[in-house]
């Protein structure tokens, strides 16, 4: 004996079998053929092995440049006189270490009230 909910999936599956497949809804497909373009093009853009050699190289001299003029700047902070006073101030004022202190003294030329606002802003 069949139920009434058999009969209806049976008629369901008599549908499905004619061998064409389900139409799916098409609410998104306008966005999948958007991304094959993007992805068509990605694809089809190459880098030459000279402009990369171009590029590394500029990004090397950048970094040199960069580098030396880090050196520069720590051997001119180097020549600042502190007092110990005034890094011992500022450690125990600002509760951080020495290094830390020394630093902001020197790139304030060993002005106290300067490396502290710096500090504290």
């Amino acid at each position: 004996m069949a139920a009434e909910g058999d009969v209806d999936l049976d008629l369901e599956a008599e549908e499905n079998c004619t061998g064409k497949p389900a139409e799916k809804p098409r609410k998104h497909d306008s966005g999948a053929a958007d991304l094959e373009r993007v992805t068509d093009y990605a694809e089809e853009k190459e880098i030459s092995s000279s402009d990369l050699e171009t590029a590394m190289s500029v990004i090397g001299d950048r970094r040199s440049r960069e580098q030396k003029a880090k050196q520069e700047r720590e051997k001119e902070l180097a020549k600042v006189t502190i007092k110990k006073e005034d890094v011992e101030l500022i450690m125990g004022e600002m509760e951080i270490p020495r290094g830390l202190a020394e630093r902001s003294l020197r790139e304030h030329m060993g002005n106290v009230v300067e490396a502290l606002i710096a500090l504290t802003d």
